[in-house]
């Protein structure tokens, strides 16, 4: 069960702690390294990953994705660098992200809606009835699985929201 409570607020204490909340900046408060590596744009390619290099938090960013998908993974993979540090080099045995059966990437799929997506954005796009959820989730600038992980953590605050059309999975992202 993905503890939805527990990741919010994980997510807005590391915002607040670097006062910063742009996937790019964060993670360079934070002290990660970010790297790019053209890794393919089939279906299939990794996307990104996180690990540790020498005692040090690294990203990698496949560089022939579509900027803001850039931008989503980079969020992603602050999530497993947050939340997954010890462990996630022991689960990570492939090079493939957002694998539906995996409970990590779910968790790192929440942090990366919680991080790219205020609770206000969110709540003014919703109250926008002539728009659908797909729409909201453009006008928002994510895929519409991130709106839906972000609509699941708001209700798990207690927050009133219409219901979700999908149910996102972790693999969202997979292709």
């Amino acid at each position: 069960m993905i503890a939805y409570r527990h990741i919010a607020e994980t997510a807005a204490k590391v915002m607040k702690r670097y006062d910063e909340s742009n996937p790019y900046r964060l993670a360079k408060a934070m002290g990660i390294l970010l790297e790019y590596a053209p890794m393919g744009d089939c279906e299939g390619a990794c996307k990104g990953f996180f690990m540790m290099k020498s005692r040090m938090k690294c990203i990698t960013i496949n560089s022939d994705l579509q900027e803001e998908l850039q931008r989503i993974i980079l969020a992603h993979e602050i999530g497993h660098a947050v939340l997954h540090a010890s462990t996630v080099m022991a689960a990570f045995n492939e090079f493939k992200l957002f694998c539906g059966t995996n409970q990590l990437e779910c968790e790192a799929n929440v942090f990366a809606a919680e991080t790219l997506l205020d609770d206000d954005s969110v709540k003014q796009a919703l109250r926008s009835w002539n728009r659908t959820f797909f729409e909201m989730a453009a006008e928002l600038c994510v895929p519409p699985e991130l709106l839906d992980f972000k609509c699941r953590t708001m209700k798990a605050m207690g927050i009133e929201v219409p219901e979700s059309p999908i149910y996102a999975q972790g693999d969202f992202l997979k292709y």
